[in-house]
């Protein structure tokens, strides 16, 4: 059987928006399109990605997703739902093999009304999946309690289901017991490594990076960071990224009493982020919601151990093993992740050493290209039934 022709509806693309969820569809339209398939981008506006990318970018809706504090939108929730339900009414015979993010979940229910009486696979991929209460804290009772139901009843569209960590997976199985997902491996999507032997910066310094928004809790660090110093007077903290929290970040900065110890770096180049991975002593994730927690790859594959934070929807907390590659903390209280924190610090090269090793390890049992050819085989089982 010829490879598939395949899309992946999703509405955003890596690097015009930056995300791990992001960087998975796109390294898969790559993936998918060097196996020999015909790969179709269906996202939200025409963007050009070069001849040898190996997929054609679709646009089908111009908006913003997000309001001001990263918050999505449920209008243009809607509105990209309905032009991905056009597209795919317009292009019903074009795709073996549709790959559809279900964040929004309503582009599940788009795209499986507009395929229907084809025998075009939908294959549903879950980021994440919330409870009722995330739900209702995350987008207020009335939206958050319709999000839930229909994310409830989206668990169980499509033929194919994919997810980003056996968090989710287990998840996921709460509402489709009978649910056999692909666990997507995702750590090789941060290159191969690079020399672990290589010294820390001096003065040491714990490195935090990505969106700045209420779900990653910033501003637990600068009194984490206080409470480390306590024990490591030199530390300090760079805060590469941005967003609507960097001013709580910073106001926290300040009553803590570490203002001028943390240095909030804004956004920065990839090869400014790469050295400061590599001269990080420490990467600090204190992350409540994480659906994968790919940043803590990123810093493995410098031999940086990583500190994260326990919680219900932080699967970021799979990707670390205690004194292995870093630490997880049981809350993100300043004395407990300070004290993470400290850990971390006081591993020095043997605990680097062991990240390495943790992240080379990884990289092989944990291989999107190998996920890929999962999913063609699931593809190829599915259609021939």
């Amino acid at each position: 059987m010829a490879e598939p022709r395949v899309a992946i509806a999703y509405d955003c693309l890596f690097p015009f928006d930056a995300g791990g969820g992001e960087r998975v569809y796109r390294r898969m339209a790559e993936l998918l399109g060097e196996r020999g398939s015909t790969v179709d981008y269906v996202t939200r506006t025409d963007r050009e990605v070069g001849p040898d990318a190996g997929f054609a970018v679709v646009g089908v809706w111009t908006g913003d997703i997000a309001d001001a504090v990263g918050t999505r939108k449920m209008s243009s929730a809607v509105a990209f739902a309905v032009a991905l339900f056009r597209y795919f009414v317009r292009h019903r015979r074009d795709h073996d093999l549709v790959v559809v993010a279900a964040l929004p979940v309503l582009n599940v229910f788009a795209v499986r009304l507009a395929l229907l009486g084809t025998r075009t696979v939908v294959a549903t991929d879950w980021l994440e999946i919330w409870t009722w209460r995330k739900w209702r804290t995350y987008s207020g009772a009335l939206v958050g309690t319709v999000a839930f139901v229909l994310q409830s009843l989206g668990v169980h569209v499509g033929r194919i289901q994919t997810v980003n960590s056996g968090f989710t997976r287990d998840r996921l199985r709460r509402y489709r017991r009978r649910a056999d997902p692909i666990v997507l491996g995702l750590v090789d999507l941060v290159g191969e490594g690079t020399d672990a032997a290589r010294p820390t910066a001096t003065p040491p310094f714990a490195l935090f990076v990505g969106r700045h928004i209420p779900d990653k809790r910033l501003d637990a660090l600068p009194p984490a960071l206080a409470a480390a110093r306590a024990e490591v007077p030199a530390l300090e903290a760079v805060v590469a990224g941005s967003g609507s929290e960097t001013g709580a970040a910073r106001r926290a900065a300040e009553a803590a009493g570490v203002a001028d110890a943390v240095r909030f770096a804004g956004r920065v180049p990839d090869a400014e982020l790469e050295r400061l991975m590599g001269d990080a002593a420490v990467l600090v994730n204190p992350s409540a919601r994480e659906g994968f927690g790919l940043v803590v790859a990123e810093a493995a594959s410098h031999g940086t151990p990583s500190v994260v934070v326990a919680g219900e929807d932080n699967a970021a907390a799979e990707l670390v093993v205690d004194g292995e590659n870093g630490f997880v903390a049981a809350s993100a209280a300043p004395d407990v992740l300070g004290a993470a924190i400290v850990r971390a610090v006081a591993g020095g090269e043997p605990l680097r050493r062991s990240t390495a090793a943790w992240f080379a390890r990884e990289r092989r049992a944990r291989s999107l290209a190998g996920s890929v050819t999962q999913l063609v085989e699931r593809w190829r089982a599915v259609s021939s039934r």
